[in-house]
């Protein structure tokens, strides 16, 4: 019995993305060790964060279009060497101004590299089980934060950031670059699947962006990551906020990657099963509700549920934008629509982190920044239900159905 090859791609996608995001999400756990040893302040860090996370968002386009004319292959083994390279020279920067621009610019555009481009080609190596391939491949983010975090907060105790950051910065060229050259496009089909769409000349990436399907994706997208993007930075420094010690609190922040694990599974079968847009409904509703519940006061047990909860819905929702993607616009550039998407979703990410910081900074607590997240959320589940049926642009011929009868 021979593998089905969409399965090895699934396999590296979620490796490529656990480690490549990974590494840029464990800055959440340098956060406390680099204010106190470098004397920058929660707000210049942050803005690392914000700018890597702008940064990522163009690179993703930019990446997606590549891999769209070039092939995933080439686009994740760039990524992979920028990566490594931009980890391991923000952990020699001597000023906040060095680690802004390496941390945030050069690691930033690299991150681009990944999720885009491995989902789009993920999508399709598959028909059936097209969520479920998705959702394993998003998986690797919350692998990679379950992973990380604890990973970085290890050689932080036992050398120093600076250590733990050339070491994840190592790491990522010795996974990501060998992992690139098992990547391969799907073979062209012969023929038309039955009842799918058959491509229109017409569709450019130019015709997609101006649509009012393209508009509500991105901007719930964007809604969504602004939503979760701050309390999921600043998740285990507001855990020794409240006094848990520090490794317990950087396994607050793996027990939301966890979860996140099982949403992006759970949610991918249930779309698969009820369709994109109520699952995604559903997953951003939870996730202002578990938001709101940070206001309320509690110790270390109460931080996991919390964080079990919230994970489980950020987690859940992620993968299911993708396949909105390719519900709507097809899949022949997928990479480049999904890379437009993800632009608009990184400039939610950009934000949570360093308002989060802001407001930190300014009030003392991160009270606001839960009370405003809450409400972010809530306003992408509003999108999120003006959504149509999809009926994918430039793309209204059906092929033929075969009859069986």
């Amino acid at each position: 019995m021979t593998l089905f090859y969409g399965w090895v791609i699934v396999g590296v996608g979620i490796v490529v993305t656990c480690v490549g995001f990974g590494a840029m999400l464990s800055l959440s756990v340098f956060l406390q060790p680099m204010t106190e040893a470098m004397g920058w302040s929660r707000t210049g860090i942050a803005a690392a964060a914000m700018l890597n996370f702008l940064c990522m968002g163009v690179g993703a386009f930019i990446w997606g279009a590549l891999s769209d004319r070039y092939g995933t292959r080439a686009v994740v083994l760039g990524g992979g060497a920028l990566l490594g390279l931009g980890m391991v020279l923000a952990s020699r920067a001597t000023t906040l101004l060095q680690f802004q621009f390496l941390f945030g610019a050069i690691v930033g555009v690299a991150s681009g590299s990944f999720y885009a481009p491995m989902t789009a080609t993920t999508a399709r190596w598959f028909t059936r089980n097209r969520s479920l391939a998705v959702a394993l491949v998003s998986a690797g983010l919350s692998v990679g934060s379950t992973v990380m975090a604890p990973l970085a907060r290890w050689m932080i105790t036992a050398y120093d950031w600076r250590t733990a950051m050339l070491v994840i910065g190592d790491l990522v060229w010795l996974v990501i670059i060998p992992a690139a050259f098992l990547v391969r496009n799907p073979p062209p089909a012969s023929t038309a699947v039955p009842g799918t769409p058959v491509a229109g000349p017409q569709l450019t990436i130019g015709r997609v962006v101006r649509t009012p399907q393209f508009a509500a994706i991105a901007l719930t997208h964007f809604a969504c990551c602004a939503a979760h993007s701050g309390p999921i930075f600043h998740m285990v420094t507001h855990a020794i906020d409240r006094g848990v010690p520090t490794m317990a609190a950087a396994t607050v922040l793996s027990a939301a990657g966890l979860a996140s694990l099982t949403g992006k599974i759970g949610c991918g079968i249930f779309a698969d099963r009820v369709g994109a847009k109520r699952a995604l409904v559903a997953g951003l509703a939870l996730q202002a509700v578990a938001i709101s519940l940070y206001l309320l006061p509690g110790g270390l047990a109460s931080l996991y549920a919390l964080a079990l909860v919230f994970g489980f819905a950020y987690g859940g929702v992620m993968p299911l934008y993708a396949i909105l993607v390719r519900e709507y616009f097809g899949e022949r550039i997928m990479g480049a629509a999904f890379g437009a998407v993800s632009l608009a979703a990184t400039l939610g990410m950009a934000l949570g982190p360093w308002t989060g910081g802001w407001l930190y900074d300014a009030f003392g607590s991160y009270a606001w920044m839960f009370i405003g997240s809450a409400a972010i959320g809530l306003g992408a589940v509003a999108i999120a239900l003006t959504f149509r049926p999809p009926r994918p642009v430039g793309w209204p011929v059906l092929a033929p159905r075969v009859s069986t009868s």
